[in-house]
């Protein structure tokens, strides 16, 4: 790999309620306007994304130079990734071209709050969280 990676560990909080407490978010409503939605929807899709999947080993992966992705994980001799935006139309980001380039992913799913399931590009697709299990189904 030509990039300096980051070697260094990203805490997530895999329980949101915790992290809502430590916030003093008392409700849904708060969280929306809160300045760490986006970080809590994060937290939350990760674990969604764990237990759905079941990975060997899962990391989050970042350069030096600012490119991460929040989760790279192995299945059949292949590596995937995820990108959680809290977002109603995700679209590629250098990022995410960085990370599926550099990491020769096989695949790269953007997991969002919306509704639809559409291509962004060859091998990267916006995923709605309610359809998160169907990556299981891609990978096996």
């Amino acid at each position: 790999m030509g990039k300096r990676q980051v070697n260094s560990p990203k805490i997530n909080f895999r329980d949101t309620g915790s992290l809502h407490s430590l916030l003093d978010i008392p409700n849904g409503h708060n969280l929306l306007g809160h300045p760490k939605v986006g970080a809590s929807w994060e937290d939350f899709v990760l674990e969604q994304a764990l237990q759905i999947l079941h990975p060997n080993a899962e990391y989050f992966w970042g350069t030096h130079a600012g490119a991460e992705l929040d989760l790279v994980f192995q299945s059949g001799g292949n590596r995937y990734g995820i990108e959680i935006k809290f977002n109603e139309a995700p679209t590629l980001t250098p990022s995410m071209r960085i990370a599926s380039s550099e990491l020769s992913l096989e695949h790269l799913w953007i997991v969002y709050p919306g509704n639809e399931t559409y291509p962004v590009m060859k091998n990267i697709t916006a995923l709605p969280l309610k359809y998160l299990e169907t990556i299981r189904e891609q990978i096996q």
